[in-house]
């Protein structure tokens, strides 16, 4: 009622402003008396209509503190990616509910508002990229939901959105396990219901090929409601193809075969020759070919493999994690920067990488910093490029430990490099005569990248005569 009686005032008040001149009669100034009454009435509602906002936006905020208290996370170990992804839940849902209540206050100047407009809150395209990092992570890794979930549980809606977000990208068995995943997690105060899984958890298994799994759950959904009729024509339908149908696709299995060499390497799967054949490769102190500044203080260098020649220093910088900003693509999931030299501390790792190679940092690329978040990948590719000038070799650096992955692997000679802080690998993208190298073809998740041209290197790297090397 204080609201509307709050509308009447300012209504009257308009009326009283624009139709009548107080002054011309002594009755009509003997009625503000009233109009004086009603005036202090309706602040009086206001006020305590906005108390009674004031009040319910401190219930509100009493339990999304008790939400965020009761599990505290450290910012600074937030490497379990399901636990990032319902940290992104968990803040959009607080803000949509601050932003709701803080709507309805009376106050003509809403300063949280104001302040909302620019807090930067993860946006739905946030937790759509989360919940694809986490699906990449399984289909990588070959993981079920309860694996990717062992540290930290999602509840049903956290994963029901993931499995709608695997059911958006066709990506069906996956988006089963997820709503297979949230049933067993419903509550009475889940935000999504058992019709709504049910109905998905049919739909899914139908797409996947595993038709008496549809039928199963469209039998239970129509359990719930047996006056639905569309469950009931869906259920016929499903029965019918049951017997057109001679394959039945098991939806609850995830197939552990690799599709490529590349899924393999970063799982894990090194050949027992290519271990073999690693084993007898050496390591040594290098003077980066008698530099005068590592003469004294020569790296520590380790071959990786021999062809193509793959090189890891140890312990060559100290240099920590940035945090960055940057575009987001399917291929390539990260955060990225480049850091110029203008920086002391760019200007001296550029200086040890030049002594390290023996190459020029003249016509190399800015240091290029990269931040991969949940389920982060960089797709099989090559880092030269097939023009005058190119790509001649590579140093990445590995800026920071990973507890699970984050290898960076060659599928074509079957090597997988395990990042490790501080250090970093080197190899040439092209041979001596300019053309690439085929086995240089590489992915994962590489961290601090210093990209090498040709031009300038005349007098450090020889070119060769020869057409294939």
């Amino acid at each position: 009622m204080a609201v509307k009686e709050l509308t009447i005032l300012v209504v009257c008040s308009l009326i009283v402003c624009t139709g009548h001149e107080f002054f011309t009669s002594t009755d009509t100034i003997s009625h503000l008396f009233e109009e004086e009454k009603f005036l202090l009435d309706a602040f009086s509602s206001y006020i305590d209509a906005e108390e009674e906002i004031v009040k319910r936006m401190k219930s509100v905020l009493l339990l999304l503190q008790l939400g965020t208290y009761s599990d505290p996370v450290d910012p600074e170990e937030i490497k379990d990616p399901a636990a990032a992804f319902i940290l992104l839940m968990r803040l959009r849902s607080e803000w949509l509910s601050i932003e709701k209540y803080t709507s309805r206050s009376l106050y003509e100047y809403n300063v949280y508002q104001t302040l909302l407009e620019y807090a930067q809150i993860p946006q739905v395209k946030d937790l759509e990229g989360a919940a694809l990092g986490l699906i990449s992570l399984q289909e990588l890794y070959k993981l079920y939901p309860h694996n990717i979930t062992k540290e930290t549980s999602l509840n049903a809606a956290e994963a029901y959105i993931v499995g709608l977000v695997a059911y958006n990208e066709d990506k069906f068995q996956h988006a089963f396990l997820w709503f297979l995943y949230s049933l067993d997690r419903l509550t009475e105060y889940s935000t999504v219901t058992e019709e709504e899984l049910l109905h998905y958890l049919s739909d899914t298994a139908y797409h996947f090929g595993s038709l008496p799994v549809a039928i199963y759950f469209s039998q239970r959904l129509l359990n719930l409601d047996p006056t639905n009729d569309e469950v009931k024509v869906q259920l016929d339908l499903y029965r019918l193809l049951r017997y057109q149908r001679k394959s039945n696709l098991d939806i609850f299995t995830l197939n552990n075969e690799s599709s490529n060499s590349y899924e393999a390497l970063c799982r894990g799967e090194v050949d027992e020759r290519t271990s073999k054949r690693q084993r007898a490769l050496s390591c040594r102190y290098s003077t980066g070919g008698g530099n005068p500044r590592l003469i004294y203080a020569p790296v520590k260098e380790e071959v990786e493999w021999d062809e193509p020649g793959i090189i890891r220093y140890h312990d060559i910088t100290g240099l920590s994690r940035s945090e960055t900003r940057g575009g987001v693509s399917k291929i390539r999931t990260s955060q990225s920067v480049s850091l110029k030299e203008d920086y002391p501390v760019v200007a001296r790792v550029n200086q040890r990488i030049a002594d390290i190679t023996g190459l020029s940092m003249e016509s190399a690329e800015d240091l290029h910093v990269q931040n991969y978040g949940i389920g982060g990948k960089y797709e099989p590719h090559y880092d030269a490029w097939d023009t005058a000038n190119g790509r001649i070799a590579t140093f990445l650096i590995y800026m920071s430990d990973v507890e699970i992955g984050g290898a960076t692997v060659f599928p074509k000679v079957g090597v997988a490099l395990k990042p490790k802080k501080g250090s970093a690998v080197f190899w040439y993208n092209l041979h001596k005569n300019g053309n690439v190298d085929l086995n240089t073809e590489h992915a994962g998740c590489d961290v601090a990248n210093k990209w090498i041209h040709e031009f300038g290197q005349e007098f450090r790297r020889h070119c060769s005569l020869s057409y294939w090397t």
